[in-house]
């Protein structure tokens, strides 16, 4: 986004791009981010770390993000929102 383009109140940008809801509060989503990492880690390095027991601890770290990052950004924490948001609506 560069300087000229605004962000709405409704958290959505200039351009009409999509942002996380701004009713979910930074605490909610650092909560559910946590909730889809921890499980991926978790997951990864149970998977992973047999694999590589020989290579050094950043490249294993390396190897291990290139994974789970992407998992959980275009993934998990979308999915985790979205069943937020629905459990909180039904309130």
């Amino acid at each position: 986004m560069s300087n000229t383009e605004s962000v709405s109140s409704s958290g959505a940008d200039a351009s009409g791009g999509l942002k996380a809801p701004a009713e979910t509060s930074i605490h909610v989503r650092a909560v559910i981010t946590w909730l889809a990492i921890f499980p991926l880690v978790a997951l990864g390095m149970g998977v992973l770390t047999p694999l590589m027991l020989d290579w050094h601890s950043v490249l294993r770290s390396l190897v291990l993000t290139l994974v789970v990052v992407p998992l959980a950004v275009y993934i998990a924490v979308p999915l985790l929102l979205a069943l937020y948001q629905r459990i909180r609506s039904r309130r």
